[in-house]
This record gives C-alpha cells, structure tokens and sequence, in this order.
C-alpha cells in the first residue's frame, strides 16, 4: 500500500469522523448508512435468532430431512419485504412467520437497536403478518432539523420531530382539543409559537387567552380575530365563543333537510359537511395559562372562575361539530385547580407534556390514558428545551422535540399572513387594537348566514 492510498483513506476516515461528530444527518447520508445497510444485511439472521424473533422448522421440513437424512433445517428469521434508507435512518418491512406476534418486535426493539448499532429502533404493525421496523442512525432529537416537505392540509400542521425521525402533525381534524403542560423554560411556549406560526397561513380564525397581560401572545396580535389578556375578557370572549357555537349549530340543523332521496354525502352533522358558501372559519382557541383561570381570591372571582371553567368544559364537549378546536396550555393542569378542572380534562384527547417539576404533574397528562408515559416525561433532561411526551386517548405516546422558534420567526410569520386574519362577528370586541398605520386589513371570512 502506497502513501497516496494511506493518506486517502485517512483523509476519508478524518471526514467521516468529523461529520459523525458535527454533522451526524451528513455523516449518515454520506458514510452511516451504507455501513449501517451491509451491517444488517451480514447479521440479520444471527441477531433475529439471538433476539427470539426466529420460529422452528415446520414439521414438513422435519420430515424431509429425517426421510433424505439431511441435516436438520435452522430455525426461519423473518423474510424481509423492503428496505428503504431514509434522511434519519432506516425503514425495514417484515414479513412475520406464523405464530409470531408484532409485540414479539416491540418488545424486542431495545436488542435490536444495540445489536444492529442504531441510535433507536421502534416498530408498529402495518397490517395482518408485517411489521414494520423503522430504526434511527442518529440522535435526531439533539438537534432538531425539520424536512423541507410535510405533509401538511387543513388544520393539520407540522410541528416537530419525532424519535423515529418522522414528522408529528398537529391534526385538528382527528384530535379536535389537546393539553400542552411543562414547568417554566420547558419549551411549552416554543411549542405553543410554532403551532400559531405554522396555523397563520390556514383560513382559520386564531383566538387567544393569555392572562399574562398577553406576553406571550400578544406580539402575535396581528393574526389573531380575537385576544384576552385578563380573566374578566377571557369570560366574555368564552361566552361570545359559545354564543359562535349554538348559532353555527342552528346552520348545520337549517341545512340537514334528511330525507329518502337526500345523497348521503349531503347529510351532515358538523361544519365540514356544509356548502362552502355556508361554511363558517374554523376557530382554535389558545389558552396560554389555564391556572390563571381557575384560581381566585374572593367569592366574585370564584363566581367567575366557574363561569369560565363551565364554558370551557361545554367548548370542549360541544365545540368540534361546530368548528371551534380548543388548545390549553399550562404548568398544571389536576383537581387541585377546583371542580370542573377533570371533566375538562377528559374531554382534551391529545396531551403533550413538556419537562415537569414532578411525577404528580405528568400523572395529570397520562395516568388516565398512558400510564407508560409518565416516566418517560419525568426523564426528559433540562438541557433538551422543546422535546416533550405526546399521548392520546389510543394509550400510544411518542417522544418528540420541537425546533426552537424565536418570537421574532413567530410575529414574521403572523405579520406576513396578516391579511388572511378573519373578522368573526361575534369576536369583534375582543379584536386586538392595532396601529393604523402598522395594521393590515383583514378579511372576512365568515360565511354563516
């Protein structure tokens, strides 16, 4: 070996080095996973057997082999249906042999991702006998870069990364309420920032309640159609929701007209089946700090904290069907917050929890419907801004981190899209006061008659 080869491959090993440490997604594009391909295709039958994922030879088999005295068939892996490298890792389709189980695999998910040397391995069954395997190079969570290209529509938005490397979607169609808690610095407002940016360009109607003088949402004012920043507003602006409500609900009844010769796809019971001539703009409603709702100091406040707390509850029970999707936000969120505090909660079906102070605080998002997850909440690191547990009602949850959004990327976002912000009639009180000269039009895009 020459020293042109010598120095060439050490130049080749420096890089690959160097990328793995600065750059892992370039490493793993460029040199992991190719390494990572011939790895598995070289130890996939010895680490199927050593994981317990492999079944004995069918008695057929047996018996070929006791009638030719051959040697006795080896136990059979998993026929592998595709392999596909991805930008985070790898996705690989199983085939299951019978009398295997697709928990055999996520049981095992821990051996395989030592001993195929990948940062994570998760799996989830695609239908009857495959299983899919989607397995991580990398840290993806360490520095979160999102893909240029989501898969995003209507009231469904990106806004993170998942452990897998797939995109989580904010879907208001199919999780219609969520509660979003984290202690303070935990990235719960980051998070909160990047749904608004990402739901500014969308024909929906922003509604916000942020009872700290409205800091937080405040600076986003320009693409919001209505904005509270203290309780005696939030009660108003709540009961002007549901007034929304019952009057969007009298359009869906006046349109209905079910009878024997009316097409099934014409019957509905909610806005999406309307004309679009009728439809009215879908409304998310953001509550920023849920404990400054229900908290109080004398017996008026208690009157109005109940108040506020009951419209709420009947948003969350009532509100999809008529296109009002609640999002609450806070460090808490149990019974010690009063009465009314765990019926609201079980109506929220998507939790994400943030970094919490304590165990009690992540049973609040999961006992009820992920019990699992409460660990994993409490074990998020303080130097991991952003990354949070995401459950819902399925008893599934996810580990996922939000890409750190400035205030700045926010109201650029919200500025630029300002004049897709509705007038909604019934919110015209609460409409955030802008500087003329700085305020852009907005556009009515409320259709219900």
């Amino acid at each position: 070996m020459d020293a042109l080869t010598i120095a060439a491959a050490v130049v080749i090993l420096g890089t690959a080095a160097l990328l793995r440490w600065r750059r892992p997604a370039w490493y793993w594009l460029t040199f992991g996973a190719l390494v990572a391909v011939l790895w598995l295709r070289i130890r996939y039958a010895s680490v199927m057997e050593a994981c317990g994922l492999t079944v004995p030879p069918s008695r057929l088999r047996l018996l070929l082999a006791k009638a030719t005295r051959s040697e006795v068939p080896a136990s059979r892996v998993p026929r592998i249906r595709s392999l596909k490298v991805t930008r985070t890792g790898l996705v690989l389709r199983l085939k299951m042999r019978p009398g295997q189980d697709a928990f055999d695999f996520a049981a095992a998910s821990d051996r395989l991702r030592h001993s195929f040397g990948m940062q994570g391995v998760t799996s989830r069954e695609v239908k009857a006998g495959v299983v899919e395997l989607r397995m991580t190079g990398y840290d993806v969570l360490k520095r979160v870069q999102m893909p240029a290209k989501a898969d995003a529509g209507t009231l469904r938005v990106p806004v993170a990364l998942r452990e897998d490397g797939s995109v989580h979607y904010r879907d208001y169609r199919t999780t219609p309420h969520a509660l979003n808690i984290g202690a303070t610095q935990s990235g719960k407002s980051v998070y909160q920032r990047r749904l608004v940016a990402a739901l500014a360009p969308q024909q929906v109607a922003l509604v916000g309640i942020d009872c700290k003088n409205g800091v937080e949402l405040g600076p986003l004012a320009r693409r919001f159609s209505a904005l509270a920043d203290n309780p005696d507003d939030a009660l108003g602006l709540l009961e002007a929701l549901l007034d929304r409500m019952e009057a969007t609900y009298e359009v869906i009844r006046r349109e209905q007209r079910i009878s024997a010769d009316t097409p099934d796809e014409e019957i509905t019971a909610d806005i999406w089946g309307l004309p679009e001539t009728l439809r009215p703009t879908p409304v998310v409603l953001l509550v920023d700090e849920v404990a400054e709702l229900a908290l109080f100091a004398s017996k008026a406040e208690e009157k109005r904290r109940d108040a506020i707390i009951t419209a709420l509850v009947r948003l969350a029970q009532l509100g999809r069907a008529a296109g009002i999707y609640v999002e609450i936000c806070g460090q808490r969120f149990g019974s010690d917050l009063g009465g009314g505090i765990t019926l609201l909660r079980s109506q929220l079906t998507g939790r994400t929890a943030h970094r919490v102070n304590d165990e009690a605080s992540a049973k609040m998002a999961f006992a009820d419907i992920a019990p699992d997850a409460v660990l994993a909440a409490v074990q998020i690191p303080n130097e991991r801004p952003g990354t949070a547990v995401v459950g819902d009602s399925s008893g599934g949850w996810v580990l996922t981190r939000t890409p750190f959004t400035t205030l700045r990327q926010a109201v650029n976002a919200c500025n630029r899209h300002a004049d897709l912000t509705p007038e909604v009639t019934e919110l015209a009180a609460w409409r955030p006061a802008l500087d003329d000269a700085d305020a852009r039009p907005g556009v009515d895009l409320t259709k219900a008659a």
